[in-house]
């Protein structure tokens, strides 16, 4: 029954786009609601994915629901190659999730509809695809097909700077990309026989010398910490949020970011250990360095859009300092938790910035005050996920980093230490933010004629919120799912 599952996901997405590219352009509704159906199915089957694994496969390290490997490029061995495992699973669920959640939030997109819908169902087929992957070069053509759809929707729907910041993710990435071709092509030309498959080269790869395992780890860890984005490479983060309609911010925070950490973690840590040990210091200042930096950073500005962005940056620094504690299966659990956590939570927080904006036309946190009282749902929602993100216990974001700090502190005692500082940082700029837009005197003048949220936009977070309260009262499915992968991946990088 688990034939092609993994090429449902990818690919069905990708059958919408074609769908969609002979509707007509001016039946709006007709293409919004094709574009619902085609993305969620495969919502509906990550959901399923993660409930079978769990029930069946969680205490299995093995990737289940292969499809493959077949013969794709014969003459430089590329094989159509799939695979999923307790790391990849919970990562296509939220993918699911938040590409149905927003594509229904792009609903009030009027301008060129048949072209913006058929570009969010081929980014979702790039994202899924990445996910699901096992072969270097399948993995470089997902990963390479998410760049196209991402730079027209930032460049054709974005805000007043929309070309710039297109461009700026644009060369960022591509420049990533030429790293990580780079690193294939040294693993596919030392392995002998040549090959590209990824489960076969963690097997093989850690035998290469000392300083090409250095090589293609250093190359290929550009190419991720540019997606995440780690401090130094995180410029073009808070350009492409600002300037991106709000469903493609949801897609940026919730899962591109997760593709670098998804790619340490699947490639870069099984695949050379020893140079996973060798730069395991330095990975933990460069996560301390974003959590620190990027929480100060958040903490100075004046744009709620750029605010929520650049926390993202802090948030995900957490990440980086528990892959630096390669050896703690706590650790890399607080850093799959983060991945999903934060998924849910600044994927919801951009979402109600998106709804404030479409009624206030401003994002300017001193422009509000006293907003509790005209619009109470609102209000609610955004304190619930605000206090998420600052990690209050109760909630998936006090889990993922309490796992965090658990998991690093028995290898980075000073690091882990001052890494504690972000959380105490993280609540200064997220009660300044509740307390200036929603606390003190409302302006019935200005802000009288403010809306409260209707009922599509309740249905785009609702599950959300959900998720965030779930995860952070009972974590433990989560866990059970991950437990055994991540012990594995330990073990590899121990060897």
């Amino acid at each position: 029954m688990y034939d092609y599952v993994l090429s449902s996901i990818i690919f069905l997405p990708l059958a919408g786009f074609l769908v969609i590219l002979f509707l007509p352009k001016n039946n709006f509704n007709l293409i919004r609601w094709v574009a619902s159906i085609f993305s969620f199915v495969p919502m509906v089957i990550s959901f399923y994915l993660i409930y079978d694994y769990f029930i069946v496969y969680s205490g299995s390290a093995d990737m289940v629901y292969i499809e493959g490997p077949f013969k794709w490029i014969s003459v430089i061995n590329a094989e159509y190659f799939l695979g999923a495992d307790g790391i990849s699973v919970p990562l296509l669920a939220l993918t699911g999730l938040l590409s149905f959640l927003s594509i229904i939030a792009s609903f009030n997109i009027v301008n060129r509809v048949k072209e913006y819908f058929a570009f969010f169902l081929l980014l979702e087929t790039g994202m899924m695809g990445v996910f699901c992957a096992l072969d270097f070069f399948l993995f470089y053509v997902f990963w390479e097909v998410m760049l196209v759809p991402m730079y027209f929707l930032i460049g054709v729907w974005g805000g007043p700077r929309k070309e710039y910041a297109a461009i700026k993710f644009f060369l960022y990435t591509l420049f990533g990309s030429i790293f990580m071709l780079v690193a294939i092509l040294v693993l596919y030309f030392t392995s002998e026989p040549h090959t590209l498959n990824m489960l076969t080269l963690i097997q093989t790869a850690p035998g290469l010398g000392h300083s090409l395992q250095l090589f293609c780890f250093a190359f290929l860890f550009v190419a991720f910490a540019i997606k995440v984005p780690v401090w130094p490479f995180h410029t073009w983060l808070p350009d492409a949020h600002v300037e991106a309609p709000t469903a493609v911010s949801v897609i940026l925070a919730g899962v591109l970011l997760k593709m670098g950490t998804y790619g340490m973690l699947r490639i870069s840590w099984p695949m050379f250990p020893e140079a996973t040990r060798f730069f395991a210091i330095p990975v933990a200042l460069l996560g301390l360095i974003a959590i620190i930096y990027g929480a100060l950073v958040s903490m100075a500005q004046k744009d709620l859009k750029k605010l929520v962005a650049y926390s993202s940056v802090s948030h995900m620094g957490y990440c980086m300092l528990a892959l630096g504690a390669w050896g703690s299966v706590t650790a890399l659990a607080g850093c799959m938790f983060q991945m999903v956590s934060h998924g849910l939570i600044t994927g919801a927080l951009f979402l109600m910035v998106g709804v404030l904006y479409d009624r206030a036309h401003t994002r300017e946190i001193a422009a509000f005050g006293g907003l509790g009282v005209k619009l109470p749902i609102f209000t609610g929602l955004m304190v619930l996920f605000s206090m998420a993100s600052l990690g209050l216990p109760g909630m998936s974001g006090f889990i993922s980093e309490f796992m965090v700090f658990i998991g690093s502190f028995s290898s980075f005692k000073l690091i882990t230490a001052l890494a504690v500082l972000g959380v105490v940082l993280t609540a200064g700029y997220m009660l300044r933010m509740v307390q200036r837009i929603f606390l003190g005197e409302f302006n019935m003048a200005k802000w009288g004629g403010l809306a409260e949220m209707n009922a599509r936009e309740i249905l785009m977070v609702a599950p959300l919120a959900a998720l965030t309260v779930a995860i952070g009262v009972y974590p433990s499915p989560l866990s059970n799912v991950m437990k055994a992968t991540l012990e594995n991946l330990v073990n590899l990088v121990a060897r």
